[in-house]
């Protein structure tokens, strides 16, 4: 018996070690910013690219109000409500004390700068495919803006969703920077699928997930419910879509469909950020869209 216990013992301070040691955060190193650069201008282009405004500004934000990050926006889901933290570049309340390598980990690998794990609803699962340099240059951006001298709420997240070490064992499970679509793409479909699978994170809004959160990438881009129970989010790929990337283009520029109906929901900031893109950009998105696998709605299958 006494035999027993002590392989127990010692078979459970071994799991409790692998526990540890897999889902400890893994930051980048100072050397990942060697080769980059503090360029505002580009850093403005990705921050629209990336639609930082969307989530970031005051809920109901109009011009260049959107541009105070202040936080705030509430999202709904089946493990509680996050709410989106300030990050203009107020030293207390927003990120004015941060480096740009703790915004980049943050970005790119979903670690705090105090080493904890955020939650995925920030799409650190996306972004981690862009490049640092563009990260690095959105930081510089983020800067210029008003700072906001005010704190969004704490997330609404109960036990034990709440248990942030977790969420290491969630990024083992299913962090990927991968890119979804591979294959012999043009250099105009390369650039599209960054824009979208990256910078853009089409998928985290238009992809199904699973029950523990994750993206369902054989259904990537087909349509998923949207989380605060009102309609679904639409399937995007060819299958359903079919629209011509000169459609698409323009919707992504203007926010009107071929039918000449306009874009609402979500997809009005969507809008708001991708017609700040230039029109090469937006055929780029485009083009890539036209060589996603299609995917069948539930209904139809």
């Amino acid at each position: 018996m006494r035999k027993l216990l002590m392989l127990l013992v010692v078979a459970g301070l071994i799991g409790l070690a692998i526990f540890w040691f897999v889902t400890q955060p893994k930051p980048l190193g100072a050397e990942a910013l060697a080769r980059t650069t503090s360029d505002v201008e580009a850093g403005k282009y990705a921050f629209y690219a990336a639609g930082c405004s969307s989530c970031h500004a005051a809920p109901d934000a109009e011009g260049e109000e959107k541009l105070k990050l202040a936080g705030g926006k509430r999202f709904v889901s089946d493990f509680g409500t996050f709410i989106a933290p300030n990050i203009s570049p107020d030293p207390e309340h927003g990120i004015g004390g941060w480096s740009d390598l703790e915004l980049v980990n943050a970005v790119v690998k979903g670690v705090t700068p105090g080493g904890s794990h955020y939650f995925p609803a920030f799409p650190y699962t996306s972004y981690g495919r862009a490049e640092v340099a563009d990260v690095a240059n959105i930081a510089a951006f983020l800067r210029t803006l008003p700072p906001v001298t005010q704190s969004a709420a704490p997330h609404e997240v109960g036990f034990p969703f709440n248990i942030r070490r977790s969420l290491g064992g969630w990024k083992f499970l299913f962090l990927d920077d991968g890119w979804q679509i591979e294959g012999d793409l043009t250099e105009q479909q390369t650039r599209g699928r960054y824009l979208a699978e990256a910078l853009g994170h089409c998928g985290e809004c238009h992809t199904p997930r699973n029950f523990l959160g994750a993206t369902d990438g054989s259904r990537w881009l087909g349509g998923a419910k949207n989380p605060s129970g009102k309609g679904r989010i639409p399937n995007i790929t060819p299958a359903v879509l079919k629209w011509s990337e000169a459609d698409m283009a323009e919707y992504l520029k203007s926010g009107f469909t071929p039918e000449f109906n306009s874009s609402g929901g979500e997809m009005v900031d969507v809008i708001a950020n991708t017609s700040q893109l230039t029109d090469e950009d937006r055929a780029a998105i485009a083009a890539y869209l036209k060589v996603v696998p299609g995917v069948a709605d539930p209904a139809t299958q």
